[in-house]
């Protein structure tokens, strides 16, 4: 899942561009999340223990985040908005290590540290889509729609995990969901900016 009043963003070239390169992040890190969930469900299923194809899936979704994160911030105007996307992309770059070591261990140590790491970065996409919910960026509800149930379900993972028999099959419908939503939120950019051109003409 992994993802910034403002006052009001310009409806010119610099407003243009900033639709531009989100739609293009989003769509990407939505499609890319989807795959993961198809090739984590692949891998994972009918194996209670985590493998080596696993682990290593493990780590790279939060690097995923990371990468997508570092690419947004070098887009952003300093501020705010810019710090919490920087302070995501270390967040998660930090969480693919912690599951590289977790992995070594448990799934429930795993479902854990994902959980814990599905808490933070869903607070601070919400943060980052409440800097940007003017109506030039689409009001970003996709955003902080998933940022919400990023938080709210990464709680009931290391509840899980602290129980009898702690499953990461569940993970696989984590990827899926933020995958949709960013993909949604990558399409709603994409009507706003017709939209906008469309009143230019």
């Amino acid at each position: 899942m992994s993802t910034p009043t403002v006052t009001s963003i310009p409806t010119g070239r610099a407003g243009a561009g900033e639709r531009s390169s989100l739609l293009k992040l989003y769509l990407i890190r939505g499609l890319l999340a989807v795959v993961w969930a198809l090739a984590f469900a692949g891998v994972q299923r009918g194996h209670e223990d985590l493998g080596a194809g696993a682990v290593a899936l493990l780590v790279v979704y939060p690097l995923i985040d990371a990468v997508s994160s570092l690419i947004d911030h070098r887009a952003t105007p300093d501020g705010s908005e810019r710090r919490v996307t920087a302070f995501n992309g270390a967040l998660s770059a930090l969480a693919a290590l912690a599951l590289c070591l977790a992995g070594a261990g448990s799934p429930a140590a795993a479902l854990h540290v994902f959980g814990a790491w599905a808490v933070v970065s869903g607070a601070a996409q919400v943060l980052v889509g409440w800097r940007r919910r003017g109506p030039e960026l689409g009001r970003q509800w996709p955003t902080l729609i998933s940022g919400g149930l990023s938080f709210l379900v990464g709680i009931t993972y290391n509840i899980q995990a602290a129980g009898d028999h702690p499953s990461l099959d569940v993970l696989s419908v984590y990827a899926t969901g933020g995958g949709v939503w960013f993909i949604l939120q990558a399409l709603l950019l994409g009507w706003k900016s017709r939209q906008l051109r469309t009143r230019t003409v």
